[in-house]
């Protein structure tokens, strides 16, 4: 007989709300699926806004009744009560995501940028003291507990200093600031002098798993991995992480120390895991021989002898792949994406046996379904990746298969893989259900891992913005809502490794972490780079800020700033400054930048905007209580929330002056020059306006605003 539900349980309601009775004080909720819910809200209710790493609590208890409008995304959490006739929900914490129905804080322009910040700072500040600036690897340590706090062991792991180097270098890319690039740098020299060895005799480079520091010192290399179904071999996703982190730093410097070593890895692939017969990359070869059909690799409890697996075929697009093409444009590497993507399209899909792609393969391409832990189950993340890395691929060579896989990804994962409860993506699950069986089964719990969470995200943001589909665009932001809501570590700083179902952090095992062989900080700077590129700059139109330091001589004088394959034409360069000068040599369609000869390294900064924005509010100085912010296109209502983070961002900053540089501003709605009186009125600050014309002026001057009018 079924079981009956017949206790209190809490748990986490996300939806929509159609409608509030606030006599009744009851909320109609529909979640994503179009389920109905009733919820109660009760005396103890609580609610508040979500906030970005730093943030302080943002109460909105007492703005409850007038902000559960109609359409508004809201996350509940409370209590289900099962009683005659039903089960009964009272809540008693919600999460709203903007002040407004339509206001959505993590679209906002800075809020990635300022999360990443938030990210490289924790981990600086853990590994290397609170406010370091120098930064000496041999105190590094793999292991870091939720709180931040090194662990005894004294064992540090390649791929985890990687991926702590591609953060840290990604959030210098992000906000210029000069501490990540040094600490980047630093942890980029430390890995090829600790970590990485040169076989010049066939001119490749090969990683170390990890390093250990003796008690005296000394150092204790270790070779082989010491991990799971990888024991005893050289994993090929080990080698390609390798690469992430130098890769970035050489995107960055141009470093040509960092380029022969990417060139002697990249050498390895090719030399000793590509299968030049039937294609792809084993997944695993022999630590001595570096032959993947070594009887070693398959001692009867690992089966790694003629392997492959999307690690080891699609890993090498992101980790470095793409960041190499972009800063050299060498067509090889385009070859190669192109390769990559051809396989995973030809052999990854199975729908008519499941809705997950399958991942595991013996050497000939057959599935292998009987692999270690994973045996014949999916990855959910995984399905997602593949999407998101397709699309990306696509707009540098189309290809309509590529195109069809990642959009049928797009449309049967909600349906197998999404929470759409809850919001957010679940890990593992079964491939195929069993008799009578609805849900596709969850193999570990209900958790949810922060890096399944970015896949999810990044799958419909990056879809969305080269597609434009309105079920992309819900499903980009109800993943964000959740990752947002309920991955940050707002007390200790961070990212949460798991989360349950409900939201509740999973603090059990080595998922109470925040550093281990799985976790730094390359996933959670991976989210906040592309979704500050694709969701911002290109589906909001919200210009982006790139941060360079090319050293002299640096990829022939010819810096390369496309911020990831984009849709051909679709962003430009709109402004440069090279050591703090602006700077007018660069080609704005091809986004190349023209270098001064220099005998130093050079700080290139670079302005990046959407080629159809409709508007755009730049702050073009700021300084010495004053700030100047130009501002250029049409204001209209939707963009308002442009122009109110750049001028109070200025007021922010301790400006008394602003002054507006208009003369590419075409369209000023009524609006924004109501909000102008208001926002002097509250703040009393100087404002000047230069370069109006046109209906611009004729608003400022019918608006009593002609006083600041400067022509």
């Amino acid at each position: 007989m079924p079981n009956a539900i017949d206790f209190t349980f809490s748990d986490l309601i996300a939806g929509y709300v159609i409608s509030y009775d606030e006599a009744g004080r009851t909320i109609e909720l529909n979640t994503s699926d179009g389920r109905p819910f009733r919820i109660l809200i009760t005396d103890t209710t609580t609610a508040e806004l979500v906030r970005n790493l730093g943030d302080g609590y943002l109460d909105a208890t007492a703005q409850l009744a007038k902000m559960l409008a109609h359409g508004r995304l809201v996350h509940v959490y409370g209590i289900f009560y099962p009683e005659d006739g039903g089960t009964a929900f009272e809540a008693k914490h919600l999460l709203m995501f903007g002040k407004e129905p339509d206001e959505f804080r993590f679209e906002s322009p800075g809020w990635w940028v300022d999360q990443i910040g938030k990210i490289a700072d924790f981990y600086l500040d853990e590994e290397f003291g609170p406010g370091a600036t120098a930064f000496d690897y041999r105190g590094y340590r793999t292991d870091l507990s939720m709180e931040g706090a090194k662990a005894a062991t004294a064992r540090q792991e390649t791929d985890t200093i990687s991926r702590l180097v591609y953060g840290l270098a990604t959030a210098y890319i992000m906000t210029g600031r000069e501490r990540y690039l040094q600490a980047a740098n630093a942890g980029a020299q430390y890995m090829v002098d600790h970590l990485c060895s040169i076989d010049r005799s066939q001119q490749i480079a090969y990683w170390y798993h990890a390093l250990v520091i003796n008690p005296d010192g000394t150092e204790r290399k270790i070779f082989a991995s010491e991990f799971g179904d990888d024991f005893d071999a050289i994993p090929c996703y080990e080698q390609i992480y390798a690469l992430a982190g130098i890769t970035q730093v050489y995107r960055i410097t141009g470093d040509p120390k960092l380029r022969e070593i990417i060139d002697l890895t990249v050498n390895l692939f090719q030399h000793y895991f590509r299968d030049d017969e039937r294609r792809g990359y084993y997944s695993h070869i022999d630590p001595v021989t570096f032959d993947p059909h070594s009887p070693s690799l398959d001692d009867g409890t690992r089966t790694n002898r003629d392997r492959k697996n999307w690690n080891s075929i699609g890993d090498h697009i992101p980790a470095y792949l793409i960041n190499l093409y972009l800063c050299t444009n060498e067509q090889r590497y385009a070859d190669e994406l192109a390769d990559l993507c051809n396989l995973i399209t030809e052999h990854f899909q199975d729908y008519d046996s499941s809705p997950f792609v399958q991942e595991k393969f013996h050497g000939d391409w057959s599935p292998d379904r009987a692999y270690g832990q994973q045996l014949d189950r999916a990855i959910v993340g995984h399905n997602l990746k593949i999407a998101w890395n397709l699309a990306r691929v696509n707009n540098l060579r189309p290809n309509a298969d590529w195109v069809a896989f990642a959009r049928r990804i797009a449309d049967v994962m909600p349906g197998v893989g999404m929470d759409r409860q809850r919001g957010g993506w679940y890990d593992m699950v079964e491939r195929h259900t069993g008799p009578g069986e609805r849900f596709h089964r969850l193999v570990w719990h209900d958790r949810k891992a922060w890096w399944q969470q970015e896949q999810g995200i990044l799958a419909y943001q990056i879809l969305n913005a080269v597609f434009d589909n309105p079920f992309y665009a819900k499903y980009a932001r109800e993943s964000s809502a959740f990752y947002n809501g309920w991955m940050l570590d707002t007390t200790a700083g961070g990212v949460y490794f798991n989360v349950l179902a409900n939201g509740n952090p999973f603090m059990l095992g080595g998922e109470r972490s925040k550093g281990s062989h799985s976790m730094a900080m390359y996933h959670s700077a991976e989210l906040c780079y592309l979704s500050a590129v694709y969701q911002n700059l290109e589906t909001e139109e919200q210009p982006l800020e790139l941060y360079f330091r090319p050293k002299p001589g640096a990829f022939g004088g010819t810096l390369r700033v496309a911020p990831d394959l984009l849709p051909p034409k679709a962003v430009r360069i709109q402004q440069v400054w090279v050591d703090g000068h602006e700077h007018a040599d660069f080609d704005a369609d091809t986004m190349t930048v023209n270098l001064p000869h220099s005998t130093e390294p050079q700080a290139v900064r670079v302005r990046l905007a959407a080629s159809t924005v409709a508007f755009s509010a730049d702050t073009v100085r700021i300084g010495d209580g004053s700030a100047t912010i130009r501002i250029a296109g049409s204001l209209t209502p939707p963009r308002l929330g442009i122009f109110k983070e750049a001028v109070e961002g200025a007021l922010d900053h301790g400006c008394r002056r602003v002054e507006l540089d208009a003369a590419a501003l075409v369209y000023l709605d009524a609006e924004a020059t109501r909000y102008l009186a208001w926002l002097k009125q509250e703040r009393d600050f100087e404002l000047r306006v230069t370069g109006a014309a046109g209906q611009p002026e004729r608003e400022l001057r019918d608006s009593e605003l002609d006083q600041e009018l400067v022509r």
